[in-house]
């Protein structure tokens, strides 16, 4: 049986900005109808690797693959154009225009030809909501202003958008940062349908009891560096909240307390070994 392609993949990626190294030979494999969750905290180059994914950056060094042939983008126009869709944590939204105007951005249905071309808004609004309906939200009216959405919602309409349009890669960027528990699981329960539908997923976050339940595999990150890739089944949640918080140095912490401990109690001994005879010959 030969070896599934990855629908992309990243070989050895390096990103240098003048001497500063963002990213370090950064090797990952995603695969069509899984979800790869890339951990790591602050700093840890999340952003970058985003942004070299996505076409904003080019690596300096290394290879990028998708479904097995060598791409180079020259902005993030040719990586939509390939299939690559990022939602930003920022998302790209206009709070005060509709539900339906922010699905489409520009690219909405028309009728008519030449001169008599025109926006059809009742297809528009009809193809917002169905979207909307198939990940369970039910939008009474699309001519709303997406504003009126929770954060979780508004989530699920970057996330729609980009499937709709064709997506072969979704790329999330901490999309359930700042939600509440069940804005989260709307946001969480739709990447698992864009799993479901074949997508190769990309789940950005630091929070691993939001990646785990949806993952079927884990990057970690810590300072541009890869602490390595895992399969689900081969990692456990605590495994992964360990090397997240750097076993080793807690290790090692842990160590310098406790010698720290033992050389403060020597100390109190010994002081109080010294002031002994002076107790006694002022009693005296």
């Amino acid at each position: 049986m030969s070896e599934r392609t990855p629908m992309i993949e990243m070989r050895n990626v390096s990103k240098h900005f003048g001497s500063v190294i963002a990213l370090s030979d950064i090797s990952m494999k995603v695969f069509s109808g899984e979800v790869m969750c890339l951990l790591g905290d602050n700093g840890a180059g999340k952003s970058t690797l985003i942004k070299t994914l996505s076409g904003v950056h080019r690596p300096t060094e290394g290879q990028l693959l998708l479904n097995g042939e060598e791409v180079r983008f020259k902005s993030p126009a040719y990586a939509l154009d390939a299939g690559i869709a990022t939602v930003f944590q920022d998302l790209a939204m206009i709070p005060l225009m509709s539900i339906t105007r922010n699905f489409f951005m520009g690219r909405e249905p028309t009728i008519g030809w030449g001169p008599f071309k025109r926006i059809d808004w009742k297809r528009a609004d009809r193809i917002a909501k169905q979207e909307m309906a198939k990940i369970g939200i039910d939008v009474r009216d699309p001519s709303q202003p997406v504003g009126t959405l929770s954060g979780g919602e508004r989530q699920c309409v970057a996330i729609a958008r980009a499937v709709y349009f064709g997506a072969k890669v979704l790329i999330l960027d901490e999309p359930t940062s700042a939600l509440g528990v069940k804005q989260a699981s709307v946001v969480l329960r739709y990447i698992a349908k864009a799993r479901a539908d074949g997508l190769a997923v990309i789940f950005i976050t630091h929070n691993v009891h939001h990646a785990y339940p949806v993952a079927d595999a884990f990057t970690l990150l810590k300072r541009g560096g890869s602490l390595g890739s895992f399969r689900k089944e081969d990692i456990s949640r605590e495994e992964v909240l360990n090397m997240m918080a750097g076993g080793a140095e807690l290790e090692s912490l842990d160590a310098e307390l406790a010698e720290f401990q033992r050389s403060d109690q020597q100390d109190q001994q010994a002081s109080s070994a010294n002031t002994t005879p002076l107790s006694r010959a002022s009693n005296a």
